[in-house]
């Protein structure tokens, strides 16, 4: 025990102290170079259109010969890709998979592909493992590699220092606008639409001729985004125009369908790009448990070797165009793309518009062929050099012939044939390497021959190098012979001038009519149908609860609760069950999913959120605010509004105020005292987090417990409570009686 105890206290002298780190320290030194790792090294695509998985897997595919001959199995590139990619193979294997002609994700797919590599379209549609799957380079990765051998791109070391890898490919097209990319890095994401081959072609083409090329020009070249999925693009030219300004925005696309009048059955045949089948099949299928698409019998997956197609067989009677906007409104049938076009430029992350990424590529790709071009420009100056050194002996070859053969020593045959006909040592050592047998006058001829042509290449590559105009245009001929070679039509369609009905989803999915909505103090809702509101004088509520609301109103009517944590939930009529009177009522704590010490202070039942009406609140602490609606109007419709008013003292009462309208509001407090007051006398903030004015003026223990608008829960006692200013000290209430007691 003592030598254990020994043990402890030698290590704890042996340890160093502890040291804290500072969070500054931590995150420059820890998170950032991770961060920056993930921005530049990952997630965001270059100037050329590709990641680094992405161009590390191709340039292994190019070094393995797999641009022409014989498909490979996919596990042998991708364990070959594991030099440049130090990932895991599952992880190179999937980013292989994207690129293929099977997974039909792109427009212009990179690899031609042999075996099962799932669909783009799909979730579950798994792909084979990479054992069973072959894979090579499809022709059209030609135009990537173009003149990578030619120091068109700077290379670097991989990983291991082991082999060479390209930073970029010096693809001949803007590779950026027609393969989509998706990308979330750390602190900011990409979100690239393809754009079909040809229109970026012509779209270049016209900013290479003219750098000043306006926006609308460009809209009138390009479109709109075109993908391989198809489906139909609901075309907004100003929409669009802010997309292409600025590199953000959103597009509607919707699938396309054929109604098949004989099978009485609605076929989508395209669905958008950012959609799945089964996230399709599975809001259709709930939608009919639910029972919002009853007029449908069955949803099927029809996909076979003719293609996609999703397959909703109707009841007889079904009107498919109700199905249509039912399938529309509520699935991915009907989908936003939204843009984020930030890519790197020079490794620094830039979020460009159309044209902004159009001149960038225009600059790399103008780069890249200026570096091929001198490439060029050196092998043929080398290559004439030898050619004017050969010419130089075309006169006198007996001579070349008799220095050769007199000279004693191989090492002086060179200088000796440099002095002889003032040649440079590289000449000389290209002549003294022919072969005996072509020291004649007609190969030394044969040969010679390339000079004058070899001198036109020269200068015109010199020129090329020198002109930007001649630049650019050797750049719009390669997009031109790149835009007949592998140009399609669009399998986008643009739909313009859509004229569609404005109906909210509940127009479109809820039946209408007229019912009665009652509410209790206890927290019950009960929908009631018009003939049983007409059929009953009483309403079941639960012993020592009470109703404090009761308005009749349109199935397709929306209901707001005002809950004491200062929340508001929002709900259908239609999402309530009729009931009758007998009935308790739904829990709308439980329905609507409130925490477990929420209740609810307040309902009503509404059409529209009016900017010009005002909801009332009373608080615990005596204090009331009347807050416009405005402050709550919002461009989409959240189920949940959270700090939709003060909390600073908890809420006890919420009333909605119509313009122009007053209400008649009762207070009361647990020690025993109330007022009646007109809600006019509150007065009206802009904000609605605002605390309100002191209504009921409140002894130090004392507060505010009930609050009602709700008359029919009152007696005639109440207008003995009436105050016509505020702050009132209020009646005492145990001499008058009130229904709700």
């Amino acid at each position: 025990m003592a030598k254990k105890k020994k043990q402890e206290e030698n290590l704890m002298e042996n340890e160093a102290p502890a040291t804290l780190q500072p969070i500054t320290e931590t995150l420059e030194k820890n998170y950032m170079p991770y961060a920056m790792s993930v921005i530049i090294s990952r997630a965001l695509p270059e100037i050329d259109g590709f990641k680094p998985s992405h161009r590390k897997l191709l340039y292994t595919m190019y070094k393995m010969g797999l641009m022409t001959g014989q498909k490979t199995k996919s596990a042998n590139i991708v364990g070959q890709t594991m030099r440049l990619n130090p990932h895991g193979d599952a992880a190179i294997y999937e980013t292989m998979v994207r690129l293929t002609r099977g997974n039909e994700a792109l427009l212009h797919p990179f690899i031609d592909s042999k075996g099962s590599f799932g669909k783009q379209y799909s979730r579950d549609m798994a792909y084979a493992a990479s054992r069973y799957t072959e894979a090579k380079l499809d022709p059209f990765c030609n135009e990537l590699f173009s003149g990578i051998d030619k120091d068109a791109v700077d290379f670097v070391p991989n990983y291991d220092n082991t082999m060479k890898e390209p930073i970029l490919l010096p693809t001949t097209f803007p590779n950026i606008l027609v393969s989509p990319n998706l990308g979330i890095a750390v602190g900011m994401a990409c979100s690239i639409c393809s754009f079909n081959l040809a229109e970026i072609c012509d779209g270049t083409i016209a900013l290479l001729k003219n750098p000043n090329t306006g926006t609308e020009r460009l809209l009138d070249i390009i479109k709109a985004p075109d993908f391989p999925g198809g489906a139909e693009i609901l075309y907004d030219r100003d929409q669009m125009r802010r997309i292409y300004e600025t590199g953000t925005g959103s597009f509607r696309m919707r699938a396309k369908y054929e109604f098949n009048a004989k099978e009485h059955s609605i076929d989508f045949l395209e669905i958008p790009y950012s959609s799945s089948i089964e996230g399709i099949m599975k809001k259709a299928t709930d939608m009919i448990k639910t029972g919002k698409l009853r007029e449908v019998v069955d949803v099927r997956d029809a996909i076979d070797l003719n293609g996609f197609k999703l397959t909703f067989d109707l009841k007889r009677d079904a009107d498919h165009h109700l199905v249509l906007k039912k399938l529309f409104a509520a699935t991915e049938l009907e989908n936003n793309f939204d843009c984020n076009f930030n890519i790197l430029v020079d490794g620094t992350p830039q979020q460009m518009g159309v044209k902004e990424i159009l001149l960038a590529w225009i600059r790399f790709r103008a780069e890249c062929l200026k570096r091929e071009m001198s490439f060029d420009l050196k092998k043929k100056e080398d290559k004439l050099h030898l050619l004017l050194g050969l010419a130089a002996i075309l006169l006198d070859i007996d001579k070349a012939i008799k220095i050769i053969r007199g000279t004693e020593k191989e090492e002086d045959v060179v200088p000796n044939l440099a002095r002889g006909f003032n040649l440079t040592t590289v000449q000389a050592e290209y002549i003294a390497d022919i072969k005996l047998r072509n020291l004649n006058r007609q190969y030394i001829l044969n040969r010679i021959a390339e000079i004058e042509s070899l001198q036109k290449d020269i200068e015109r590559l010199k020129e090329i190098i020198r002109d930007e105009i001649k630049l650019k245009a050797e750049i719009i001929a390669q997009l031109q012979g790149i835009k007949k070679k592998y140009g399609k039509p669009r399998n986008t369609t643009i739909v313009e001038n859509v004229v569609e009905e404005k109906q909210s989803k509940q127009d479109i999915f809820f039946e209408n009519y007229t019912c009665r909505v009652v509410y209790t103090h206890g927290g019950y809702l009960k929908k009631m149908s018009m003939q049983t509101t007409r059929s009953t004088e009483e309403y079941r509520v639960k012993e020592g609860d009470f109703i404090v609301y009761a308005e009749d109103a349109e199935n397709k009517d929306e209901l707001l609760f005002f809950t004491d944590k200062g929340q508001i939930y929002r709900a259908y009529v239609a999402d309530f069950e009729l009931m009758k009177a007998a009935q308790m009522g739904d829990y709308i704590p439980a329905k609507l999913n409130m925490e477990d010490d929420e209740h609810v202070i307040g309902c009503k039942c509404i059409k529209d959120i009016v900017p010009e009406d005002r909801m009332v609140y009373i608080f615990e602490n005596g204090k009331g605010v009347r807050v416009p609606m405005s402050c709550y109007v919002a461009k989409s419709r959240r189920k949940k509004i959270a700090g939709a008013f003060s909390a600073v003292s908890k809420p006890v009462g919420a009333f909605y105020e119509k313009d122009k309208t007053t209400l008649q509001i009762f207070i009361r407090s647990d020690n025993g005292k109330g007022a009646l007051i007109k809600s006019s006398l509150i007065p009206e903030k802009a904000t609605r987090t605002a605390a309100g004015v002191q209504i009921l003026q409140l002894t130090r223990k004392a507060k505010v417990d009930f609050a009602t608008d709700y008359m029919d829960c009152l007696g005639e006692d109440a207008q003995k409570c009436r105050k016509l200013v505020i702050p009132t000290t209020g009646v005492s209430l145990s001499q008058l009686t009130f229904n709700f007691e």
